[in-house]
């Protein structure tokens, strides 16, 4: 039978739903015209490079296991390990903020946008929706994977086509922009790392595209077609946040901006100009439905990515069970756990936003150490496995490996770096505690897997890790 190949357009939506999310639109709006140094940054540095690397070792290695496989072929099982354990910890890291982002929408449909910097609605909102959300994953992810698809299109599309349509209207009524107010040039000050702190935040926002490489297989001619539904990607992208993002700029302060609640601030000050508040619910109810919908989707995913180490004795047996649905069940009740302690956050920092983005900062390190990895098992296999056949490969041969991974290393560790400083747009409390809880998340977060390795034992080798029941 003819193999069916993706299209080049079709790819490229893959991509945009793997990584657009409107979470980060209050974010880049805080910045002013600024944000549109921040997203070229983010994309020259960090999501080309992350998408080219991807394609070349997923076409090379095809058989699956991603970022584990590919830094195990590298540098290892210890290290393919520590890859797939800060892929998996940065995305339970990530689960508070975006329900807390959730929270934000919400608060909106209970006509209380008060609600929003309400720290124990935060809690509740982010841990009634989580753990609802991993008990329905236990009866499987054919429900999930429903409520996925419909949140990418109600929850995410919509309301991103939605504000930015409202934001035209109003720069065409000739409305005052906040953004041209305070922020007038294109990039921000660097004389203080903490006025560009949210870099790291920013950078977060472009990651995941490793996990749609996979795919770079599928097209009819991956050294041609994949660039070319890379670049369709990052332009969609790039047009989404920078007109999302620049639509909130435009009516709103960056003093008056909520990390979580921004998009609904804006959504407010736009509806009211056409007299269309009673909207304003809906979108509500429709963008916490996208952020949840996505929550939902991905608590299985990434847990299943961990559990597949189990096949090299990596985890011990505890985390090994599962259930008749073939869902992980103790890492899934392990990363509730997590969700639980982390969430608790909310309620230490003096504002939702403060406690939104140091979460979010530790979420972005961490991933992007994995990242660093990533960008070293690449060019660490162009030398000792310079025969394995990769359909895409990074053009300019060794040179433009080199070049497209050094500027990725180069550009996540000036991102962990910034990530470090407390933004000076935001109230902090103690800039200590803000510093030392991610040294602190850091060393548990990265020494736990090392500690695992240590420790493992014959025995936790798992026989029949690829027999379903």
């Amino acid at each position: 039978m003819k193999k069916k190949h993706l299209s080049v357009f079709l790819l490229a939506m893959m991509n945009v739903a793997v990584i657009m999310s409107l979470r980060g639109l209050p974010l880049m709006a805080e910045e002013g015209l600024s944000l549109l140094f921040y997203l070229a940054f983010s994309a020259i540095v960090f999501l080309i490079p992350t998408s080219l690397v991807s394609a070349e070792l997923a076409t090379g290695w095809p058989e699956g296991g991603g970022v584990y496989r590919w830094v195990k072929e590298a540098f290892g099982d210890h290290a393919g390990f520590t890859a797939i354990w800060l892929q998996w910890i940065q995305n339970v890291i990530w689960y508070p903020t975006i329900l807390a982002f959730a929270a934000g929408a919400l608060s909106y449909l209970f006509l209380d946008p008060t609600l929003a910097a309400s720290k124990l609605f935060n809690v509740a909102v982010i841990l009634i929706v989580y753990w609802g959300a991993t008990l329905i994953n236990f009866r499987g992810v054919v429900a999930s994977g429903l409520l996925s698809s419909l949140g990418v299109i109600c929850g995410t599309i919509f309301p991103g086509i939605l504000i930015i349509a409202l934001g035209v209207t109003w720069f065409i009524m000739g409305k005052p922009l906040a953004f041209i107010t305070t922020s007038e040039t294109f990039f921000p000050s660097f004389s203080d790392f903490k006025s560009i702190s949210f870099l790291a935040g920013v950078v977060l926002l472009f990651a995941g595209m490793e996990v749609s490489a996979v795919h770079a297989n599928e097209v009819k001619d991956p050294k041609k077609d994949y660039p070319k539904a890379i670049f369709l990607a990052v332009l969609i992208i790039l047009v989404i946040f920078t007109f999302g993002s620049l639509a909130i700029a435009a009516v709103l302060p960056p003093d008056k901006i909520s990390l979580t609640a921004g998009l609904m601030q804006g959504f407010k000050e736009l509806l009211d100009l056409f007299s269309m508040t009673w909207l304003l619910p809906v979108m509500g109810l429709l963008i916490a439905f996208g952020a949840i919908g996505g929550v939902a989707a991905w608590i299985v995913g990434p847990s299943k990515g961990l559990f597949a180490t189990a096949k090299a004795g990596d985890i011990p047996p505890l985390l090994e069970t599962k259930n008749k649905n073939n869902v992980p069940t103790h890492i899934l009740i392990i990363q509730g756990i997590i969700v639980t302690i982390l969430s608790l956050v909310f309620l230490l920092m003096p504002t939702v936003s403060t406690a939104f983005f140091l979460l979010t900062a530790l979420t972005a390190i961490l991933y992007l150490i994995m990242y660093m990895m990533l960008y070293a098992a690449a060019i660490r296999l162009r030398y000792s496995q310079p025969d394995v056949k990769r359909a895409y490969k990074v053009p300019g041969g060794n040179f433009g490996m080199w070049l497209v991974s050094g500027l990725g290393i180069l550009g996540a560790a000036f991102a962990i770096t910034v990530g470090f400083f407390p933004p000076k747009q935001l109230t902090i409390g103690n800039p200590l505690f803000y510093v030392l809880f991610l040294i602190g998340g850091i060393i548990v977060f990265v020494g736990a897997p090392i500690l695992i390795i240590h420790f493992r034992k014959p025995s936790w080798k798992l026989k029949d890790v690829n027999k379903e029941k």
